[in-house]
């Protein structure tokens, strides 16, 4: 069945063809579920599951953003119009061109949302840069690299940012990849993922290149531009899938 589903798309991207979620590094971008990580690097979107985390990454046309929606992992591809789910059953959404994908929504160029049913969901104005689901249920959008709650409004108490940071009370906005947990924040910087304590103070690093990072159960896990996934304990130490 997914492989009539995708040959579909493929023949619909010829016809007429002319985004923990944590954050976005250059064309990267990454979601985090228990399930394991959703990402999309240079239009490519896969999944790696939890405990093997083995990317799985379907002939699906050029993708913007991926997200996780009831135990599914999602894309967007704006091409054609419509979000797909990226393993398990082949399902896909009809909903118009979309930049950013959340845990509930999927926003639109203009800022409009709609559900992973198709129906019709509150929005912003502007299309957003990126989109998180916080901890509180509330969606959290980039809109110009302003945090803006979902329903709501711009949240003033941030700086502006690149990436987005679900925090227990919702999200933050950050300047690199990062993740926070109930023992401190993780993060990557300077060619470094660091462990910072709940006052901010770097208690340990290791080397590691640019990309994005989430949290997967008890795994901390990363994503690099080419795609690689590395998975660390809390200490930072490297863990085998």
């Amino acid at each position: 069945m997914r492989s009539t589903v995708l040959l579909l798309c493929s023949a619909l991207l010829a016809a007429c063809a002319p985004t923990t979620t944590s954050g976005r590094s250059g064309g990267l971008r990454a979601a985090f579920s228990d399930q394991g990580v959703a990402f999309v690097t240079a239009g490519r979107a896969c999944v790696a599951r939890a405990p093997s985390y083995r990317p799985v990454c379907p002939r699906v046309p050029a993708a913007v953003d991926v997200a996780w929606n009831g135990g599914d992992a999602w894309a967007a591809v704006p091409g054609l119009g419509v979000v797909v789910t990226l393993d398990r059953a082949a399902r896909s959404v009809s909903v118009g061109r979309v930049v950013a994908l959340s845990a509930t929504r999927a926003y639109r160029e203009d800022g409009s949302a709609v559900g992973y049913a198709g129906e019709a969901l509150g929005g912003v104005t502007g299309g957003p840069s990126l989109a998180v689901t916080g901890n509180n249920g509330a969606d959290y959008v980039l809109l110009g690299g302003s945090l803006v709650r979902v329903p709501g409004g711009p949240d003033r108490s941030q700086t502006a940012g690149e990436f987005l940071v679900v925090t227990p009370q919702g999200a933050r906005t950050s300047t690199v990849p990062a993740v926070d947990t109930a023992t401190g924040t993780y993060r990557l910087s300077g060619g470094r993922l660091e462990r910072l304590d709940p006052t901010g103070r770097v208690v340990s690093a290791t080397s590691h290149p640019g990309g994005v990072v989430g949290v997967v159960g008890a795994d901390l896990v990363t994503v690099t531009p080419a795609g690689e996934i590395r998975v660390y304990t809390e200490a930072l130490a490297p863990r085998t899938p």
